[in-house]
């Protein structure tokens, strides 16, 4: 069995009449990405906490593990083998990048050449090297969150905790954190990830839980959790009306737009499914101008578990082509 980084059973988390957390079960094998989603106020920093040991869960919460520590009886231990990245930067801008790595190796009481060494090569290794001896209050976003998750990693920590990692920063920094974060995992560290960004999830995780009212709603790959979701579907455009009818005709039962000139039928996208369309219109001797296909999303698949009915509005983008040559488009 792959041996797991986290295993927690029956988390449990009050403040005062309101519950946060209700009896959560998570297992996050080691060398991957656990992502955790759900609503603003959910509980998703509240069981970051609880698992980084910096607060403690409610009496009658079940074992906690956390790097094989048991967080009630050997919290100090898990400690030393995690590292927390959090929201909000914990980088000190008064003082220089590089002194804020060395103030990281302090704390772990490395020795000074050692500390001086791994500051060194985590500088380097984060693209951080020019502006080492700069303000850390000169840095941009997307610098400050690298320097923050350089300082995590001094202390080598075989398990890392990422609050909302990417928040407030622009497409271009937040793919350099996705590369970052895929590098760490090929080296055998395990990644906890929280964040309110679907499509980041949907790139890095290998699991996925939503968190909905304090419980677990779902838990699985991407894949599994988008096929749990119903409204897949195929569309068909057409220029001639003519091809248009013939198609109505030879698809049978579908969603006909006659001022669009369009058709479009439940499916989920699969290979055999788009085989049969196409043999279908070559029997009629049809061919579309644009077929795009829709699978649910995250975005379906969040909504849908938290209840949420503000869906953003969703517009395909078409693709020109032969039916022969169909693309698969999730369009929002």
């Amino acid at each position: 069995m792959t041996n797991l980084a986290i295993a927690a059973h029956g988390l449990r988390k009050s403040y005062g009449d309101k519950v946060v957390l209700d009896g959560v079960d998570l297992t996050v094998p080691e060398g991957t990405v656990f992502s955790l989603l759900g609503p603003n106020g959910a509980g998703k920093t509240t069981a970051v906490k609880i698992l980084s040991t910096l607060i403690t869960p409610d009496a009658g919460s079940g074992q906690i593990q956390v790097g094989g520590h048991d967080l009630a009886s050997d919290a100090q231990a898990a400690r030393a083998v995690i590292g927390v990245t959090g929201q909000f930067s914990a980088v000190d801008g008064l003082i220089t990048g590089e002194e804020n790595m060395l103030l990281m190796a302090d704390l772990h009481h490395l020795p000074k050449v050692e500390g001086r060494r791994v500051a060194a090569e985590l500088l380097e290794r984060f693209d951080l090297v020019e502006a080492a001896r700069k303000p850390a209050s000169t840095y941009s976003g997307g610098m400050k969150r690298r320097l923050d998750i350089a300082m995590t990693l001094v202390g080598s920590p075989r398990i890392i905790f990422l609050d909302e990692p990417t928040t407030g920063l622009d497409p271009r920094s937040r793919h350099n954190m996705w590369q970052i974060i895929r590098e760490l995992v090929t080296g055998g560290t395990t990644v906890f990830l929280t964040t309110q960004y679907l499509e980041e999830a949907d790139e890095l995780a290998d699991r996925i839980a939503v968190l909905n009212d304090g419980r677990i709603a779902a838990e699985g790959t991407a894949e599994e959790l988008k096929r749990l979701i119903p409204g897949g579907h195929i569309r068909l455009r057409f220029t001639d009306p003519t091809a248009y009818q013939r198609a109505a005709d030879a698809l049978g039962e579908s969603t006909r737009d006659d001022e669009a000139l369009s058709l479009q039928f439940p499916s989920d996208g699969s290979q055999r499914e788009l085989r049969s369309v196409l043999d279908w219109l070559d029997a009629a001797g049809v061919e579309a101008d644009e077929l795009t296909v829709h699978t649910p999303d995250l975005d379906d698949v969040f909504f849908a578990l938290t209840g949420d009915t503000t869906a953003p509005h969703r517009q395909a983008r078409p693709t020109p082509s032969a039916p022969s040559a169909p693309s698969k488009e999730t369009v929002r």
